[in-house]
């Protein structure tokens, strides 16, 4: 086998990167992008390793079941090149997707050595496209002209595009008025490898309750000379549009935005309403891309919780507080931990906007024990919560943190977690510390892509 050879495979896996699995005569794997369980397919080798090697579908000689054809929940077919990488699952029924989700969170957890724990159907909203409600879109200059798009999987090669069957219909006309004005007005696009020109990203945010739509233009500048002029024409343009900002982002760097926001045109935030609450979203703050995915998220979150009205709620790795102000009703204290100034700030205004007055933030990392937790007591006395809620990032949470609310005698965690692999994890940490695992519910959050969400409740002697 050498590099560039032509080879038939029939394909037995798919992976949440969306490559199709295949073995050789020889046993070795060889990963095809494009591929589905059950294709039989012709493929070039285009990289060898000595355990695996990885193929470019040439042709399929016979299609999966599983493959899309336009019926059940994905009835559209995405029209982006397959090098844009963002739908890694765009080839296959959608049906098809939440059962590869669910073995994902199943093997997860028999990798971590448990594989008695009881893992459900993925749990979905049956809303596959325009589901997303923010988009954030690199501008670059191709063949002498601005274009704004989506990197190829990992490139910087532009590929232009100014929709997406994952955001809503407006954003790409959006983009498109962005564009318009940027070439009638002769800002530049930002060349990376230069480190000139003027505009970077276009970033939008929708408040899919309300309609109310931010549109943020990320400036390799201190400032927009057209900046009062594009303000007052977009929301000409878009009367949905209610926030105007710029961002500026001087750095060389790959991070999208820059620490610095201005507002140029309405005001600094939009209103979305979720869980029955409003909250305000500014351009820096975290808020679920999935509105009515995050609602059903925070529903089994809510639900494992059992709450009576009496308990202290801990929310630890809170974020702008969405989990615990949509409990904060049913117990009679709720306490956020949460790491980023911003974000605390932005909680703290989110109780007061929906009159929640049992409701407190503080900052600091979650995973201290001898922080933020410290200081809540300081604040409120006595204070040892019931329950507690943890949404952790992707690398989860820490045995230091297990360690410290086993010792607190918490009886009750309902875990909220992004990525199933540390859930697993800490869960088999949890175990150790006496406590019972229950059921895992997978919740597709992200249609398309190789993300799935889950929740469980861990309880000890209940």
């Amino acid at each position: 086998m050498k590099k560039n050879d032509i080879i038939e495979l029939d394909i037995i896996d798919l992976n949440n990167l969306g490559c199709g699995v295949g073995r050789l005569p020889d046993g070795m794997t060889v990963f095809v992008k494009g591929a589905v369980t059950g294709d039989r397919i012709r493929a070039k080798i285009i990289k060898l390793a000595s355990s695996y090697a990885v193929a470019r579908l040439e042709s399929v000689l016979s299609a999966s079941a599983e493959r899309f054809d336009g019926t059940g929940l994905r009835q559209i077919e995405c029209k982006a090149p397959m090098s844009c990488g963002g739908c890694v699952y765009r080839n296959i029924k959608y049906e098809h997707e939440l059962t590869l989700k669910r073995e994902y969170v199943k093997n997860a957890f028999r990798k971590a050595g448990l594989p008695d724990v009881a893992v459900g159907e993925t749990a979905h909203t049956g809303k596959v496209t325009c589901y997303r409600n923010k988009g954030q879109y690199p501008v670059r200059e191709v063949g002498g002209k601005i274009r704004a798009g989506f990197f190829a999987t990992k490139t910087h090669d532009l590929i232009p595009c100014d929709d997406c069957l994952l955001q809503p219909a407006i954003f790409g006309e959006i983009v498109a008025f962005c564009i318009d004005f940027a070439e009638k007005n002769r800002i530049k696009a930002y060349n990376e490898e230069s480190g000139k020109g003027v505009l970077r990203h276009i970033y939008l945010r929708i408040a899919e309750k309300t309609g109310e739509i931010m549109t943020c233009l990320v400036i390799n500048a201190d400032g927009l000379n057209s900046a009062e002029k594009f303000a007052r024409e977009i929301v000409e343009k878009f009367p949905s549009v209610t926030s105007v900002m710029l961002n500026v982002n001087k750095k060389n760097t790959n991070v999208i935005l820059g620490e610095k926001f201005i507002c140029i045109g309405g005001r600094e935030y939009i209103i979305d309403e979720l869980c029955g609450l409003k909250f305000k979203i500014s351009a820096g703050s975290f808020y679920q891309v999935n509105r009515k995915g995050a609602e059903l998220l925070y529903g089994l979150a809510r639900d494992r919780a059992c709450l009576t009205g009496k308990e202290i709620l801990a929310d630890l790795y809170c974020g702008a507080g969405t989990i615990g102000l949509s409990m904060a009703s049913r117990v009679s204290r709720l306490v956020g931990i949460e790491i980023v100034d911003e974000a605390v700030a932005c909680a703290k205004e989110n109780a007061e906007l929906n009159g929640i007055e049992n409701a407190y933030f503080f900052c600091g990392d979650a995973s201290d024990t001898r922080g933020p937790l410290a200081n809540a007591k300081d604040t409120l006395g006595d204070f040892c919560p019931d329950v507690v809620v943890i949404d952790p990032p992707r690398r989860g949470t820490t045995e230091e943190l297990i360690d410290y609310l086993d010792s607190l005698g918490v009886n009750k965690i309902v875990y909220v977690s992004c990525n199933p692999d540390t859930l697993a994890r800490d869960c088999a940490y949890f175990a150790k510390k006496g406590y019972s695992i229950g059921e895992v519910t997978p919740v597709d959050l992200f249609p398309g892509t190789g993300h799935v969400e889950s929740v469980v409740c861990l309880t000890k002697g209940l």
